[in-house]
């Protein structure tokens, strides 16, 4: 594993143990989980882990937001987890039909997204080329061998995702490959098998007669979908009724002998004639008023981010680019991300809050190359104002770029190397410059709008001292009870990271009184907003949560009271928050406070009382630094 096995094992245990996954994958920034029981998933957990920026839940997918390291994330998941077990039974789609839908086009796409935007960058490059040295570079075998380059994805598009959309259906991707492979084969590209039986009556398979688009199946998309969708299903069943000792060869021998000649009679024209009246109704959805569309779009597509439902747009696009045909659907994507970026400019610059500060920074970096998930989730959403603001300067600029005819003649990458998306085929370089300037009003726009209209700069008065916390200073320390009430071994609290001593070891309360006081002298380190959970940490360095209740974050601070700030020095006994307990679990949540230790590890060992009942400052635990056989369960 790598350096993010202590992360990734603590990614799986909550969202909700092995068992509980059915796959999983990642996008820029995000684990997409596919989970049996979402509801088994600690989100309020995930959310506030060292290395989580937040959580998703949408299109049928549990997203755990990561950064721009998720790759290396997502390996040590993937080590974590091992081999999963991904039977139909077990992939059921949840969720309504346009998430089930989502979930399905970001399946298929996602994993070939990297290599898509590569092949239109290269084109971008031989485009640049083209109008940098004219048609002595376009007659060249440079310029032949940059076009096979950048053309041969897109020609062959319907092998790349015969293989991702089997696999999402679970069935055999290289058998999906093999399907995609018969419809792509070069007599149907190029015509020559049509023209060969023109004069005979045209193409028959057994009798029936079938046609192959004027272009063949090459680049298209819905077709090879629909066929590896039945493909995956008719392999499952022969799977069954298939003896063992022939099944490796005749499963895909009858799968494709199958499969293939009703995707040329049935599936393939089928599905080519709605694709092409999906795409014609979009198309006619923005002819008839660019304008009003490209506002709309750019105002809406960083709330569809959020929830990954952009994915019901982007397929739209790459078909339009796959047959050659300029489409404007992704402007809203590039101006969205630079609005995005210059909010998070602002926030940088005039916030007070150091912490907020060293957040903004790695996601102002990141959001000029498009990835703005950071930015969104960890500064411009919490703070409310900065993402409408960028929400409003992108639809406001997308509307524009729409008006000026912006458009993309390849797929491009992301951010500032996204332009060259915009240089048409033979070289001209007009779009580019536009979109260019257009960005450029989206970032000075985002950045001054911001600055001005601001935001809640939630300042800590008594920030945490510089000072280092002495954890050795004795051989042990003493922590009191925070709570009255009845003690429970913590492998008891009815929630799995806690229980399974993920977050550290201690104890848990139930408590009969709704009161939290500091249980030693020391400051508050974390104050949750939804006011359910406490984190301090001692003169000595031992680092306490206290987190009232069981997913009691949904009560988003409701019969929670507080009564000290994050940054504040406290005494022991001094009250921190007060709780109605009857209220709570009227409201159907447990009630049980466990107490964790979280710096378990820098301790010999956590000891926990030997009393079943306890009171306010009675010793509750004792973190011990040294060998040492006492157990302390007398008043402090």
């Amino acid at each position: 594993m790598g350096k993010y096995e202590a992360l990734a094992k603590d990614i799986v245990a909550n969202v909700g143990g092995k068992e509980n996954v059915i796959s999983v994958i990642n996008c820029i920034t995000r684990l997409r989980f596919k989970l049996r029981d979402e509801k088994k998933a600690n989100t309020d957990v995930l959310k506030n882990m060292d290395g989580v920026v937040t959580v998703m839940q949408s299109g049928g997918q549990y997203q755990v937001v990561i950064g721009n390291h998720v790759p290396e994330v997502r390996a040590d998941v993937d080590a974590v987890l091992g081999v999963l077990d991904t039977s139909p039974a077990d992939s059921t789609q949840k969720g309504n039909l346009f998430d089930q839908f989502v979930e399905l086009i970001s399946g298929i796409f996602q994993p070939i997204l990297a290599p898509l935007a590569a092949a239109g960058m290269i084109k971008g490059v031989n485009a640049i080329l083209s109008f940098a040295l004219g048609q002595s570079f376009q007659a060249s075998a440079t310029y032949a061998v940059f076009n096979a380059m950048g053309d041969g994805l897109f020609l062959f598009l319907p092998i790349f995702i015969g293989y991702t959309s089997m696999k999402k259906f679970n069935g055999s991707p290289f058998v999906g490959m093999m399907i995609a492979a018969a419809l792509v084969y070069p007599g149907f590209v190029d015509g020559t098998v049509a023209k060969t039986f023109a004069e005979s009556g045209g193409l028959s398979l057994f009798g029936i007669p079938f046609s192959v688009p004027t272009a063949g199946y090459g680049s298209s998309v819905m077709p090879i979908i629909a066929i590896t969708a039945f493909a995956a299903f008719l392999e499952h069943q022969l799977k069954k009724i298939i003896p063992d000792v022939v099944k490796l060869f005749l499963t895909p021998f009858f799968t494709a002998i199958i499969s293939i000649p009703l995707g040329f009679l049935v599936i393939g024209p089928v599905m080519n004639l709605a694709s092409d009246a999906l795409g014609k109704g979009l198309l006619a959805l923005q002819g008839f008023n660019p304008i009003i569309f490209g506002l709309v779009l750019g105002f809406a597509w960083q709330v569809l981010v959020m929830f990954g439902l952009h994915w019901a747009i982007v397929p739209f696009a790459i078909i339009a680019l796959a047959k050659g045909e300029p489409t404007a659907l992704l402007i809203a994507a590039s101006v969205a991300s630079f609005a995005q970026t210059g909010a998070v400019g602002a926030v940088m610059l005039k916030t007070k809050d150091k912490r907020l500060r060293e957040l903004a920074i790695p996601a102002f970096i990141s959001g000029w190359f498009g990835v703005t998930e950071p930015a969104i989730y960890g500064i411009t959403l919490p703070k409310k104002r900065p993402f409408w603001v960028s929400c409003i300067v992108s639809g406001i600029l997308s509307a524009v770029a729409m008006a000026l005819g912006i458009k993309a003649y390849t797929m491009g990458a992301l951010g500032i190397f996204s332009f060259t998306s915009n240089i048409t085929l033979t070289g001209e370089v007009s779009g580019a410059i536009k979109i260019m300037i257009v960005s450029a009003v989206a970032v000075i726009a985002g950045f001054v709008v911001t600055y001005l209209v601001g935001f809640e700069d939630d300042v800590i008065e008594n920030p945490i001292p510089d000072k280092k916390f002495n954890k050795q200073k004795t051989n042990k320390e003493i922590i009191g009870s925070p709570l009255e009430g009845k003690v429970i071994p913590l492998s008891q609290v009815k929630d799995a990271a806690f229980s399974a001593g993920v977050m550290g070891k201690g104890a848990a309360i139930e408590p009969t009184l709704g009161e939290v006081r500091a249980p030693f002298d020391g400051m508050v380190m974390i104050l949750f907003p939804t006011k359910h959970a406490v984190g301090l940490i001692s003169n000595e360095g031992t680092e306490l949560l206290i987190h009232i209740g069981i997913d009691t974050v949904q009560l988003e601070g409701k019969y929670f009271e507080t009564f000290v700030k994050q940054g504040q020095s406290v005494k022991k006994g001094d009250l921190l928050l007060k709780f109605d307990i009857e209220r709570i679990q009227n409201a159907g949540y447990s009630t049980q406070v466990p107490i964790i230790v979280t710096n378990t590890q820098d301790y010999m060992d956590i000891l926990v009382t030997n009393q079943s009942t306890i009171h306010q400052n009675e010793v509750l635990l004792t973190a011990v630094n040294a060998q040492t056989t006492e157990l302390v369960a007398n008043p402090v």
